[in-house]
């Protein structure tokens, strides 16, 4: 027997979802909306680059730029990696809207937990970035490679457009490729597994092939990178620390790829990378990690995210309000017998009972209640008790005959 005076069982707590389990915080996730907003994603990334691409076109061609020998418009190598950069940065509106339209939830939960973007926290991983990267990108210009060609200063004249140019795109080309690959993708996956781990690697792999084939070193590189950025993604509950990485990383290798005659018309990536500039690429990324971690332990960013409310099942009765058990009545007027009138009660109508039917007598003022003086108005009133009746249980004879003497029988 349970006590009257026992705690309540307190409610379940809603399911705290990580960063790759942030599809599921929809109450309108189905399985097939992930791979819905992948499909979406792949195709109109190649149709708005595409699209891009051939403005370009279109507008060099009008001002007077050269052909190139494959048929396009050579814009030299500060419009042209503007460009390049900018076709990439159009990921961005495009993954929101595939968050948005086919996950069926805000478009701030791709960026974190929070359901945005957290500037602060942004900016403190950028400034452990910069520091760790620069020297890790100064070792690797200074590290001699066999196949190094000899290169020259390009000039402020040269590099200082290029260097407002890519201050403002780099952040949103890298930025972009966090969103698809460390974002939708890692979503994606983690909208049907559990662990993070088998949502970090598809979106890894692909990264690096996103690259290009190169160098197995720049391939493993790459790939390495891509599970760092997304269990640092995971485990701060934002893509912040990966768009901190990459932005930093991608702009002092632009910038000194700017700063060199003819270094922004170079086509290779970071896949094409030796074993030695690998080797310190990897150093960096360590120390980024590790200094990244050691900040979230003291400053805790926002991990998990609530899980929505379960939808409640419709009644299993098919009545309006509540269940007719709930009520005054057990059962329904129009089965009820009809009552006996009360003197003094006023008789209401039964919407939908049979002509001529005896109406149920309705409630009457405090006044005129006969039966019942102190009766509210809306109770069922009392029938009247027949003449003669008491209201006590009738008396039952005995059957055991009488002990009196005779006398007094008599």
């Amino acid at each position: 027997m349970t006590h009257l005076l026992a705690a309540p069982v307190p409610a379940l707590l809603p399911e705290l979802l990580p960063y790759h389990r942030m599809a599921r915080v929809s109450a309108r996730h189905r399985w097939w909306r992930p791979v819905l907003g992948t499909g979406f994603v792949a195709v109109a990334c190649v149709l708005v680059a595409g699209l891009l691409y051939a403005l370009g076109s279109v507008l060099g061609a009008a001002r007077g730029y050269p052909e190139a020998a494959d048929g396009t418009v050579e814009f030299g190598p500060v419009p042209g990696t503007a460009l390049d950069l900018l076709a990439i940065a159009s990921a961005i509106p495009v993954v929101l809207l595939a968050v948005r339209w086919a996950g069926r939830r805000p478009a701030g939960t791709v960026s974190s937990v929070t359901g945005g973007l957290r500037w602060p926290w942004l900016g403190r991983c950028v400034l452990v970035a910069f520091p760790v990267l620069a020297v890790t990108t100064g070792a690797m210009v200074l590290l001699p490679t066999d196949d190094a060609a000899p290169s020259r200063w390009a000039g402020w004249e040269v590099f200082g457009p290029a260097l407002a140019m890519l201050v403002v795109l780099v952040p949103l080309q890298a930025a972009a490729e966090e969103y698809v690959f460390r974002g939708w993708l890692t979503q994606a996956v983690g909208a049907f597994l559990r662990s993070p781990w088998w949502a970090l690697v598809p979106q890894a792999v692909l990264f690096a092939a996103a690259h290009g084939w190169g160098t197995p070193w720049g391939f493993a590189d790459l790939a390495l990178y891509g599970v760092v950025a997304g269990r640092l993604t995971v485990r701060t509950g934002g893509l912040e620390a990966a768009i901190g990485l990459h932005a930093v990383n991608n702009l002092l290798a632009f910038g000194v790829s700017a700063a060199v005659v003819d270094g922004l018309k170079s086509d290779e990536t970071a896949a094409d990378l030796p074993w030695q500039l690998v080797a310190v690429d990897l150093a960096g990324i360590a120390l980024y990690t590790a200094a990244v971690l050691w900040l979230a332990r003291r400053h805790p960013p926002t991990r998990t995210a609530p899980a929505p409310a379960p939808v409640p099942a419709p009644p299993p009765w098919p009545f309006p309000g509540p269940h007719p058990q709930t009520l005054g009545a057990h059962v329904p007027v129009s089965w009820a017998p009809a009552p006996v009138p009360v003197p003094g009660s006023v008789p209401v109508p039964v919407p939908g009972s049979v002509p001529g039917s005896v109406p149920v007598p309705g409630p009457a003022p405090y006044a005129d209640r006969t039966d019942a003086p102190g009766l509210p108005p809306g109770a069922a009133p009392r029938t009247a008790p027949p003449p003669g009746d008491t209201g006590l249980p009738p008396r039952r004879e005995s059957s055991r005959p009488s002990q009196l003497p005779d006398q007094q029988r008599n």
